[in-house]
């Protein structure tokens, strides 16, 4: 993968896969890219729905369930996929299973903390700071990129990260709270994302499973007192498996199915679809209001974007038009 934003999304993207030299897989493959993010826009609503829980409860039994969900899947249509990853552990010297394994741990922590920190804010805080957390995210993985990857970034890169500054500056002055959840959503799904880089070279699902399965192994160590009492209200249970199912795991066939038939740079162009629905859920369906520092901040990273991502959008738009 080339490019730090092209290697941005809900999920790390991997390598640039080749596009098809005809239009109609295309046309599937970008419909699969939008209604990734789109599906993501809205997972606020199975999460503003069980408001009234607290924040741990609703983490482990979303884990559980998103096991649950990929240990079928994979039983049932990814087995080649799970062997293949096996026999790369197996083949591989003890340096590169010792990354494998550390990558895998601290990713799985990462993710659960992410996970746990996105819950709580939109419950309790506002749904505009987690979405400002995902706008916030990729301008973080380029900076952290820089720092622990030692990626170079272009000047345009550069004059993004100065302008999110300021936006971060501004959300500062008018709520410090508010910003340190913001960027601290935005730089644990940022080390995340770092950590699958690391493990590119593996199945993405399979990975996945594995990293759900170590946080839930976690979360059940942290015992009773952190996941709370076992619900018994089966109006919980339908959100979770809507939650786990359709707002975690299906996006990623969606995903991966989209890698298949369009440059990594297309599907960071769509990314920000996720949380441009968020914020107009969070003024238009739940009420929110937003103070001039903030619609400045929110316009200064609007900015930002179009600066770091320019050349990526226009990389994806001229594949498209020559597909099409």
């Amino acid at each position: 993968m080339t490019g730090t934003f092209r290697a941005v999304g809900v999920f790390p993207l991997g390598y640039l896969y080749p596009v098809k030299p005809y239009a109609p897989p295309v046309n599937r493959h970008y419909l699969s890219a939008v209604a990734t993010f789109v599906v993501f826009g809205f997972i606020s609503l199975p999460i503003r729905a069980l408001h009234g829980y607290e924040s741990g409860q609703l983490l482990y039994y979303r884990v559980a369930f998103a096991l649950l969900c990929l240990v079928g899947i994979i039983a049932a249509f990814r087995r080649d996929s799970l062997r293949q990853t096996m026999g790369q552990y197996r083949s591989a010297d003890a340096a590169e299973k010792r990354k494998f394994l550390r990558s895998a741990l601290v990713g799985s922590v990462f993710l659960t903390v992410n996970w746990l920190a996105f819950i709580y804010v939109l419950n309790h805080i506002s749904v505009q700071t987690g979405s400002f957390s995902y706008l916030l995210c990729p301008i973080v993985t380029t900076l952290l990129g820089s720092l622990l990857l030692k990626e170079k970034l272009h000047v345009t890169q550069w004059i993004a990260l100065g302008i999110s500054a300021t936006a971060c500056a501004l959300i500062g002055v008018d709520s410090l709270y508010n910003l340190s959840f913001s960027l601290f959503i935005a730089t644990s799904y940022a080390l995340y994302l770092i950590t699958q880089r690391i493990l590119r070279d593996y199945d993405r699902i399979v990975l996945l499973a594995m990293q759900v399965l170590l946080a839930f192994g976690i979360l059940t160590a942290l015992g009773p007192s952190f996941r709370g009492a076992v619900p018994a209200e089966g109006f919980f249970y339908a959100n979770i498996f809507v939650l786990s199912s359709l707002f975690t795991v299906f996006p990623l066939f969606l995903n991966a199915y989209a890698l298949k038939g369009l440059p990594a740079s297309t599907l960071g162009a769509l990314m920000y679809i996720n949380p441009l629905i968020n914020f107009a859920l969070a003024f238009f369906y739940y009420g929110e209001r937003a103070s001039a520092a903030q619609w400045a901040a929110y316009g200064l990273i609007g900015v930002s974007v179009l600066v770091a991502n320019a050349r990526n959008w226009s990389v994806g738009i001229r594949e498209l038009g020559r597909v099409h």
